[in-house]
C-alpha cells in the first residue's frame, strides 16, 4: 500500500491521531512496536498561525518516528492554507492529514472537525486549497456522516478524491454517535469497493485485537487500518497485530513482566519529551497507565487506579507498578 511515493508494505497498521495522547513520546514507542505510520495530536489551524506555543510543540517531529503525519483542523480556507504551509516548512511531515472527523463539541460545534459534515461545499473548498498549497501528500480523516439520516460517506469519498487527496481514512461512526455504539465496517467496505475509488482507503473504529485487525483487512478489503483507543496503556498492540497479520498466530513472547517494563519506559520517555518537565510528563502518561488492559479484572483495583491518576512523580508511579506486580500479577 502506498500514499504518494511512500510504500508502507502489505496491510499497514497506523496509530490514530488523538488529542492529549499521541505526543512524540507515545508515537516513538508505537513506532518501535510496529506502527507503520504515526499521527500527531490534531492541531488547531487558528492557534498555529498565531504561533501558540502548545500548537508549535505538537508539530515537532524527529527522524526516528518517520513516516509521520501531522493532522490539522480548522473552519476557514485562509487559516487552513496558512497553517498547512507552516507545518510543511517547520515540521516537514511525510503526510499532512486534514481532520474532518473530530466529534467533540468544542471542535465540531464550531463548524470544524466533524462539523464540516454539515457544510460539504466548504469541506471540499478547504481540501482543494490545502492540496494546492503544499507539495507533500495530503490525506483526510472523516466519519460516515453527521447522523444516522445523513450517512454520505460513499459519495463524499469520491468528492474528496476529486480534490486531490492521496488517501482517505474513514471512522465507522457518525458525528452523532461520538464514540458510542459499534463502528459500521460494512459502510467502510462500501467505500473501498466503490470502483471509482482509486486512492487507498484506511479503516478506523473498534480495532482492539489482532483477530479483529485481520478480519477488517480480509472481510472489508481496506488498504490499511488505524488503531486508536485500544492503544491506551497498550502500545504493544502494534507488535501483537503485526505478528498476527504476518504469521497467523499470537505473539507469545510478551510476558506480564515485559509489559510492565514497557509501561515504565513509557513513563520515562513521557517525562523526557515533556516541555513541562517531570510533572507534565506524569500528568500526560498516568491516564495511559490507569486505562491499561493489563490491570483489567484485578479485584479491588479501584483505589490503586486512583493513586495512579493522582501520582506526580516517576518514583510514585514506579512504586505503584512494583506494588501491583507483587500483589496482583
Amino acid at each position: 500500500m502506498k500514499i504518494s511515493d511512500i510504500d508502507f508494505g502489505d496491510r499497514p497498521v497506523f496509530l490514530a491521531p488523538m488529542e492529549d495522547v499521541t505526543d512524540q513520546a507515545f508515537r516513538l514507542l508505537c513506532k518501535e512496536f510496529g506502527a507503520s505510520m504515526v499521527y500527531s495530536e490534531f492541531v488547531n489551524s487558528d492557534a498555529l498561525i498565531r504561533y501558540v506555543n502548545r500548537s508549535l510543540q505538537k508539530i515537532k517531529v524527529c527522524e526516528e518516528e518517520r513516516p509521520v503525519a501531522i493532522q490539522i483542523y480548522g473552519r476557514d480556507v485562509a487559516s487552513m492554507v496558512e497553517a498547512t504551509q507552516i507545518v510543511a516548512e517547520q515540521a516537514r511531515p511525510d503526510v499532512l492529514d486534514i481532520n474532518f472527523g473530530c466529534p467533540v463539541k468544542k471542535v465540531a460545534g464550531k463548524g470544524a472537525g466533524a462539523g464540516m459534515l454539515q457544510n460539504v461545499p466548504l469541506m471540499l473548498e478547504i481540501t482543494r486549497a490545502v492540496v494546492d498549497a503544499v507539495k507533500i501528500p495530503v490525506t483526510v480523516k472523516t466519519r460516515l456522516g453527521w447522523d444516522n439520516d445523513s450517512k454520505i460517506i460513499v459519495t463524499l469519498a469520491e468528492q474528496l478524491q476529486d480534490c486531490g487527496i492521496q488517501a482517505l481514512t474513514v471512522h465507522g461512526r457518525t458525528r452523532s454517535q461520538m464514540y458510542t455504539g459499534s463502528a459500521d465496517w460494512e459502510l467502510i467496505g462500501k467505500v473501498k469497493q466503490n470502483p471509482r475509488m482509486k486512492i487507498p482507503v484506511i479503516g478506523n473504529g473498534d480495532i482492539d485485537s489482532p483477530e479483529r485487525a485481520e478480519e477488517c483487512f480480509s472481510k472489508y478489503g481496506v488498504d490499511a487500518i488505524m488503531v486508536g483507543r485500544a492503544t491506551f496503556g497498550r502500545p504493544w498492540i502494534f507488535k501483537e497485530i503485526r505478528h498476527y497479520l504476518d504469521h497467523g498466530s499470537q505473539c507469545e513472547d510478551m510476558t506480564t513482566a515485559w509489559k510492565l517494563d514497557v509501561l515504565r519506559r513509557q513513563i520515562l520517555r513521557s517525562v523526557e519529551c515533556s516541555p513541562k518537565g517531570e510533572l507534565g510528563g506524569i500528568i500526560h502518561v498516568r491516564r495511559h497507565l490507569a486505562a491499561s488492559p493489563l490491570f483489567k479484572g484485578i479485584p479491588d483495583f479501584r483505589q490503586t487506579r486512583i493513586r495512579m491518576l493522582r501520582a506526580e512523580t516517576v518514583d510514585e508511579l514506579f512504586a505503584i507498578l512494583k506494588e501491583t506486580e507483587e500483589k496482583f500479577l
